[in-house]
């Protein structure tokens, strides 16, 4: 008994001093984000407004540690903008509605107002912080943080850690680009081309290094549309880490980094000091419909040794060939999920609608956010909040029960590249097919991985399919979409609700953040129309465009509505030259009038 006992008062005082020490290791970070436009000219080539922070740009890359709490304070200071924050791949465990994104957790935060997010990071690793408001952070509100793990496996490893970014680069600001996308005269959907790469938000970057010393790289692709190839010459490069996943060494000279992607490996410098080699990035063209001449794809730092040394030109290479990602290897040894409870079938198309514009479609819908932002709705719906219906009919909604492990089985009938990044989770990277392997068929497949790859952000091959699982273990409202956020504006997304009677117990929305949506005339109750009273009447919902009528294209549009154009001024010529007597020269003039108005019309 007193054996018991002492062993009892020894696992007492082990727990208490245990809990102590990870008091005191967390600590409150307050952070004041004052949103505002800087001008700034990153690629030397144009200066132009971006989304800064307290005055500055590019902001500030922010470090954790694992267990603090941290208070973010966003005042948009902007405008004629409004904005949102999100702390990519954090799961915000127990904190749903912290995670950012406008018409799913939040509305957006009006020019001239605060709103407050507040969290515990208790997850390690390479993660980015940027506004999830419509195709705003390509316009400079993004930026790299890190949260430190004194447990990282690899501590001990490595002398010093760097930070870097890559990312495209436009000179127009997207809400212009964005109008000229969505478009009617682009009805193949083609992409705008970044004007410049950009590395730590900028150009011919200088990275200090010593001889001999190993550091502990962590890269993000902050960049709204290209994937990159990054490789440093002349050494090697150890992955350990992907978004926010360690995983078994893996080496490589080349990784592939697609928007919204982390990466964190390890360099070990030369021991001679005596030369400086290039970092270089180079834009995945195969993204882009045209390739202007004058492109400039790469950007490229140096790896400095001697800062009195030259820092010589990269070598031009014959081709790519970075690592696959599918085949690390996570450190924890994380089985396989082997079988779904749920599976979820999406099917991915581009098209175009009525208004000739060519949008991105789920299983033939396009992502159109509520009038109600979805966890309000949950929250505000009572038992009803477990019938997927009342999310609307155009926002691609599933709901998910506690503790499935749920499968997601994408099928990309499309001739381009998606990076797809779940909110709330890390996913198991069960199956990527190669290029125009076509649909996913569940009985002829190769084999999956025992152990499978898990990171938040992964990519689907043109024409061609992946399948990924995880597990319904954290009650919220999940956004799955692509971090191609030209897509993203064009409905490419869905949304998973999880556990949400559960979640209705767990989550109280702040007064701060219901006030930015009382600013803004959005309703918080009710289901995705906004009705409190009879939550399954969902008549005034947003609705996506209407489709093209039967038999129309794009192209037929486009001359359709040139013709009225050319009737329009047709008539309107016709009724001018009736005011008065006509002769034979004024005649001929109205005739030619229509004849080319009519010939620009075809």
């Amino acid at each position: 008994m007193a054996c018991s006992l002492s062993t009892f008062l020894l696992s007492l005082l082990v727990a208490l001093h245990s809990g102590f020490l990870s008091r005191a290791h967390a600590a409150v970070v307050n952070l004041d984000f004052n949103i505002t436009w800087v001008t700034a000219n990153p690629d030397g080539m144009l200066d132009r407004p971006v989304m800064g922070i307290n005055g500055q740009w590019p902001l500030p890359r922010l470090n954790f540690t694992k267990g603090d709490n941290v208070v973010v304070k966003l005042n948009n200071q902007l405008g004629n903008q409004t904005t949102s924050l999100h702390f990519h791949g954090l799961f915000q465990h127990g904190t749903n509605e912290m995670d950012g994104p406008v018409g799913v957790t939040q509305c957006e935060v009006p020019a001239g107002m605060s709103m407050t997010y507040n969290f515990t990071v208790d997850q390690p690793g390479t993660y980015w912080y940027h506004s999830h408001t419509r195709g705003q952070y390509p316009d400079g509100f993004r930026q790299q943080f890190i949260i430190h793990d004194p447990e990282n496996p690899y501590n001990g490893q490595f002398d010093e850690e760097i930070g870097l970014t890559v990312s495209d680069w436009y000179h127009m600001q997207i809400p212009d680009l964005l109008k000229s996308f969505i478009d009617y005269t682009n009805p193949t959907g083609a992409e705008p081309v970044p004007n410049s790469a950009l590395m730590n938000d900028t150009q011919n970057l200088t990275v200090p290094i010593e001889a001999g010393k190993t550091y502990f790289f962590r890269l993000t692709n902050v960049g709204g549309f290209a994937g990159q190839y990054f490789w440093i010459e002349g050494h090697n490069m150890t992955i350990i880490e992907v978004d926010g996943v360690y995983t078994e060494p893996a080496s490589t000279d080349m990784i592939y980094i697609s928007a919204a992607q982390r990466y964190g490996f390890l360099v070990t410098a030369k021991n001679d000091s005596s030369t400086n080699f290039p970092i270089v990035s180079s834009m995945d063209t195969s993204l882009f419909d045209t390739v202007p001449a004058t492109l400039n794809t790469n950007v490229t730092g140096w790896l400095v040794y001697d800062d009195k040394a030259d820092k010589p030109v990269p070598a031009l290479l014959d081709e790519f060939d970075p690592y696959d990602d599918w085949t690390l290897t996570p450190q924890d040894g994380m089985a396989l999920y082997e079988k779904a409870d749920q599976s979820i079938l999406l099917d991915l198309k581009m098209a175009d609608l009525g208004n000739g514009a060519n949008y991105a479609f789920f299983n033939d819908v396009t992502y159109t956010p509520p009038v109600v932002p979805t966890l309000y709705s949950v929250l505000s719906t009572g038992a009803n909040a477990n019938n997927a219906s009342i999310y609307g009919d155009y926002t691609n909604s599933f709901v998910l029960e506690k503790d499935q492990i749920v499968e997601i089985i994408l099928n990309n009938n499309d001739g381009g590249k998606h990076p797809f990044h779940l909110h709330g989770h890390n996913f198991q990277a069960v199956l990527r097919s190669e290029e125009n392997a076509g649909n996913y068929d569940p009985s002829n497949h190769s084999a999956f991985s025992a152990v499978p790859m898990r990171r938040d952000t992964f990519m689907v091959y043109p024409q061609s399919n992946f399948v990924v699982r995880f597990k319904a273990d954290n009650p919220g409202v999940w956004f799955f979409h692509c971090h191609i956020d030209w897509h993203l504006a064009t409905g490419l997304a869905a949304v998973m609700i999880e556990d949400p009677l559960q979640l209705q117990k767990m989550v109280t929305v702040p007064q701060d953040h219901y006030d930015v949506c009382k600013a803004g005339n959005v309703p918080t109750a009710g289901n995705a129309a906004g009705n409190t009273i009879n939550v399954f009447d969902l008549s005034n919902q947003n609705k996506s465009v209407a489709p093209l009528p039967a038999g129309f294209t794009a192209r037929g549009i486009v001359a359709l509505v040139f013709s009225c154009i050319a009737a329009f001024l047709g008539l309107a010529a016709i009724a001018w030259y009736g005011a008065a007597p006509i002769g034979s020269a004024e005649l001929a003039s109205a005739k030619k009038f229509i004849a080319e108005a009519e010939a620009r019309s075809s």
